[in-house]
């Protein structure tokens, strides 16, 4: 399995996480009037695969290792199984929601209140869970980040004069960021303790969790949109391949993300 031995890589690693974790929703934005729900199924796709070939190949480089992908999927307990499938049922319903409010409301508005959300209380849980690290410097950057938060929802309730879109689409990032935020602790436990799992096989159940959780709520979507007309699973049939190269990327650049995080 590959890891970081040293600092220099372990920032270029985090660097290139930033990078991802802030580009991946462009990809929904650049399908234009594609919905978001059927979006989201090729996102879906493409997080699992991603997670899969990275899985079967950094996590095999030593496959005889007890950390190697099978191995130590074999040797996982039932706990640490469930609780990465779990943090990745929690995230997909709230990034689908932040997904949601990326539609509604813009990028530029949903993806700093839903995404910083996400990230106040990922730290603050992960700091509960597992702490580490200087805890002055942690929660004052946590409370800039809040009010970078409500900066953003007052400016954007301001441009839009409050009408009914606007507080859809912060009612949206919200909900949606405390769903995205609520994974981390799971996560962190399932990567500790007896029977834990490595940082490539988490990655592959969180993405499995990830998958089941979509399926259901696109369907419900679908039927009951926030936006627009209703719509059916074979609408799917209607997009193009470009439509569906694009939200498969989007799939593959969070999966980066959540590869290139380190783990607690």
């Amino acid at each position: 399995m590959f890891t970081p031995q040293t600092y220099s890589i372990a920032l270029l690693l985090m660097t290139l996480s930033m990078l991802c974790w802030g580009s991946w929703a462009n990809t929904q934005k650049i399908t234009r009037n594609w919905p978001f729900e059927l979006y989201y199924f090729d996102y879906s796709l493409g997080l699992l695969a991603c997670s899969l070939f990275i899985g079967l190949t950094l996590g095999q480089i030593n496959p005889s290792s007890p950390e190697s992908f099978f191995l130590n999927l074999r040797a996982a307990s039932p706990r640490s199984l469930f609780l990465a499938f779990a943090g990745g049922a929690v995230f997909s319903v709230g990034n689908i929601l932040i997904v949601a409010a990326i539609s509604v409301a813009g990028m530029a508005v949903a993806f700093p209140i839903g995404a910083g959300l996400a990230l106040v209380l990922g730290a603050g849980l992960n700091y509960v869970v597992s702490p580490a690290g200087n805890p002055v410097l942690i929660f004052s950057g946590i409370g800039l980040v809040c009010i970078a938060i409500v900066l953003d929802a007052l400016a954007y309730r301001g441009i839009s004069r409050g009408g009914p879109a606007s507080g859809k689409g912060i009612l949206l990032s919200f909900v949606g960021g405390i769903g995205a935020g609520l994974f981390y602790p799971l996560v962190a436990k399932s990567l500790a303790g007896p029977g834990h799992l490595q940082p490539y096989t988490v990655n592959v159940v969180f993405a499995l969790g990830a998958a089941a959780s979509a399926l259901p709520m696109i369907y419900l979507l679908l039927r009951r949109p926030i936006s627009g007309p209703p719509l059916e699973l074979k609408d799917y049939g209607k997009g193009t391949w470009k439509v569906h190269a694009w939200g498969i990327a989007g799939g593959l650049i969070c999966t980066s993300h959540q590869l290139h995080r380190p783990s607690p």
